[in-house]
Formats: structure tokens, C-alpha cells, sequence
């Protein structure tokens, strides 16, 4: 697996268009060609489709045969009928020097029974709102094992306590970041129930934060023990769920290395320090990124296991 790899659910351009303003129908766009004060609709029915990505020389391409170049190019901020605010990013695929496709990423949700008028186009905030979308993040009571055994809030955690971990020892924490996020969109929280993978509690992650499980029996038949899949990729509306609403604290845990630690007794990535989630973080918070683990090898590829069965698979893959 090239663990440079990711993907990421987009709307095509054609799908939120002008209702009223310079160019009614026509299709949001990058920042060049947008108007302040336009009003955009999400089209009814309109679908989200992957896009995958790859990390190449600090450059975003296409995960396909064609590897087009794909620019994040603006963060728009849209305002809503009852004056809420809603971030979309926009991102520009080229080829041959010209614009071959405009997807945008919706940070927040759009409804497509509401009008919303651009208020605010940045060119510059694209990228670091791209990489908070990818930080692997634990919610706020997350209960955190040390190296002497005992689990502890992850709120109440500071720079140097010592973190059991799985294939490293003890090892400090270097950094500690929290970001409070609208729970909507992207930045919505998976929920893993208490017990649905022998956790001692519910597990509130980020939707792409990782779980490390180890099989005992090969159940969802990948030929290898070690798994390493994505919380969303587990959903399956009882056991694992989504939980839109509100507000929510997100902590990040930096090491030396990425390494696998224990939520809720469980096995979870640290937060990963790569290219495109370097910009989220402050400066000096970390000086080099993380170097390849052993683990990272082990994450389960989208189309090789059904959301629905995975959580209960894994689960009896990795009793005793």
C-alpha cells in the first residue's frame, strides 16, 4: 500500500450553482472567477463522489492512470439563510495547464433546501484547513493509558507524560494540540460504542482517525493479522455511528514517531506529522515529519470491506 495515498469525498462544481447574482446557473468556481455576494443552491440530489489522491513532491495528484495535478485553490465561506457561516473548499484538477475539473469539499453541511451567499474568498487558508480536515483527533474525556497502566482523560494529559504504546514502549508526548469544531460535515465524530471492539468505554473519534486491531482468526480475509482501517469505515448505525451537533473538543497526541496507542483500551493511532497535515500545526510545534512505520503498511483499503459488517468482523477476529 503507498501510504501517501487518501481519499476524499467531493461534490462536483456543477452541483451548487448561481441562483442570484452575476451569472445565475453557472457553477461555483475557483477564485479567479467568483463574485462576492453571489447566492449558491446545492442542486437536490446532489452526491458526493471519491476522489483519491496521492502526495507527490508536496503536490497533490489524481490516484488514477492520468495523475493530473489537483491545486487546493480557495477557502470559501458561505453565509447561510439564518446567518450561519459554512467553509468550502474548492480544489482545481489540471491538465495541460488548464482546468479539467473543480470539485469542492464542503467543510460543513450544505443543505440543498437553503440559499447561501459568499461572503468571503481566501486564497491562502485552503491548505491549512485541508490538513485540520486530516488530523486523526480523539474528543474531549478520552480515556488515555499511561505507562504505568492507568487510563486518564485525555484533557488532563501534559508535554512529557510517558504513553503506553504498542510496538515502542513508553514514549513522551512532544506536543499536544485541541481545536474546538462545529460537529458537522467532515468534522462530525464517530462514535464506537462501549464493547463493539472490546473497548472499555464509548471511543469518540474523527472520521478518519485510525483503529489498529489485531486478528486472531483472518475474518474479513485481507491475509494478514494486523489491520489498521479508518473509524468511518466501520459505521454501521448501531454499534459505530455518526454524531452531528453542536460543538466538539479535539486533542492530538505528537510523538517522536507515529505510534499505536490505547483509547478506551483499544488500539488507535497518534496523530501522523506528514506534508499534508504539517500546515494545521504551529510553528515549532514538531520539526520533521514522521518517518514510515512498520503499521501504516497494514491500513485496509476502501473497497475491501463492507462498513456494515466491518466493526462486528473485527470484532470476533480479534477475541481471544
Amino acid at each position: 500500500m503507498r501510504t501517501n495515498a487518501m481519499t476524499i469525498d467531493v461534490f462536483p462544481a456543477e452541483t451548487l450553482v448561481v441562483t442570484e447574482g452575476a451569472g445565475p446557473g453557472d457553477p461555483i468556481s475557483f477564485a479567479d472567477d467568483l463574485m462576492l455576494d453571489d447566492v449558491y443552491h446545492l442542486r437536490a440530489g446532489a452526491m458526493t463522489q471519491e476522489l483519491g489522491l496521492l502526495r507527490e513532491n508536496n503536490s497533490l495528484h489524481r490516484a488514477d492512470d492520468v495523475g493530473n495535478i489537483v491545486h487546493l485553490d480557495s477557502c470559501l465561506t458561505l453565509m447561510g439563510p439564518d446567518g450561519s457561516t459554512h467553509e468550502v473548499l474548492i480544489l482545481v484538477e489540471v491538465a495541460d495547464g488548464l482546468a479539467a475539473a473543480i470539485f469542492f469539499l464542503p467543510l460543513g453541511e450544505l443543505s440543498p433546501d437553503a440559499d447561501y451567499r459568499l461572503i468571503g474568498v481566501e486564497r491562502h487558508a485552503a491548505t491549512r484547513r485541508f490538513a485540520e480536515a486530516a488530523c486523526g483527533s480523539f474528543a474531549r474525556g478520552t480515556h488515555i493509558t499511561l505507562s504505568d497502566g492507568r487510563m486518564v482523560p485525555i484533557e488532563t494529559l501534559k508535554v512529557g507524560d510517558l504513553i503506553l504504546t504498542r510496538d515502542a514502549g513508553t514514549q513522551p508526548i512532544r506536543w499536544i494540540g485541541q481545536t474546538t469544531m462545529r460537529a458537522n460535515g467532515i468534522f462530525a465524530p464517530v462514535v464506537i460504542a462501549k464493547g463493539a471492539l472490546h473497548n472499555e468505554d464509548d471511543l469518540v473519534i474523527r472520521p478518519d482517525h485510525r483503529i489498529f486491531v489485531y486478528q486472531r482468526e483472518d475474518r474479513i480475509g485481507i491475509g494478514r493479522a494486523e489491520v489498521l482501517i479508518k473509524a468511518r469505515h466501520l459505521i454501521n448505525g448501531t454499534t459505530v455511528t455518526r454524531r452531528s451537533g453542536g460543538f466538539i473538543d479535539y486533542f492530538q497526541l505528537i510523538f517522536d514517531h507515529h505510534h499505536i496507542i490505547y483509547a478506551e483500551g483499544i488500539s488507535a493511532e497518534s496523530h501522523l506529522i506528514d506534508p499534508r497535515t504539517r500546515p494545521a500545526l504551529p510553528e515549532g510545534a514538531t520539526q520533521t515529519d514522521h518517518g514510515h512505520q512498520p503499521h501504516l503498511d497494514y491500513e485496509v483499503q476502501d473497497q475491501l470491506i463492507a462498513s456494515a459488517k466491518a466493526a462486528a468482523l473485527l470484532r470476533r477476529a480479534s477475541q481471544g
